[in-house]
């Protein structure tokens, strides 16, 4: 089994399709919602985190592709402003899942985009705003 955190872009045209349903149901791909924002009759955005085989990855995948879905891994849409950073912690605080370590030595902060949720918490946290998401 695989698990990818993944955002689809959905044209205004597909949002009132159930699309996700089809994924778990059609392609047996389970699935957890991290973050949503479906209005009708405009673009949407979800970011999902998806588990099943790569077969019924690569299946899906091509079905959402036909409803010219965009699918983009998660990790690309974080980003942090290294220039802008000063490792002051607030970020490793704040975030519910430990996305952030502090290593010990350095007294750096490390961010690990693989345990990552999206939920943003780390932007407001941020006093000099290096942490943004870009969907």
């Amino acid at each position: 089994m695989v698990t990818k955190k993944v955002v689809l872009k959905f044209p205004p045209q597909v949002v009132e399709q159930p699309v996700i349903f089809k994924l778990a149901k059609d392609f047996d791909l389970e699935f957890n919602i991290l973050k949503a924002n479906i209005i009708p009759d405009e673009e949407g955005l979800l970011v999902l985190e998806l588990t099943g085989t790569r077969e019924n990855f690569e299946r899906g995948f091509k079905y959402l592709k036909s409803f010219n879905i965009v699918i983009q891994p998660l990790y690309k849409d974080i980003v942090r402003d290294e220039m802008k950073c000063s490792h002051c912690g607030a970020c490793v605080t704040n975030c519910p899942v430990g996305a952030f370590t502090v290593d010990k030595k350095t007294r750096k902060i490390h961010f690990n985009d693989k345990k990552c949720i999206a939920c943003e918490i780390c932007i407001p946290s941020c006093p000099l705003r290096a942490m943004t998401m870009h969907f």
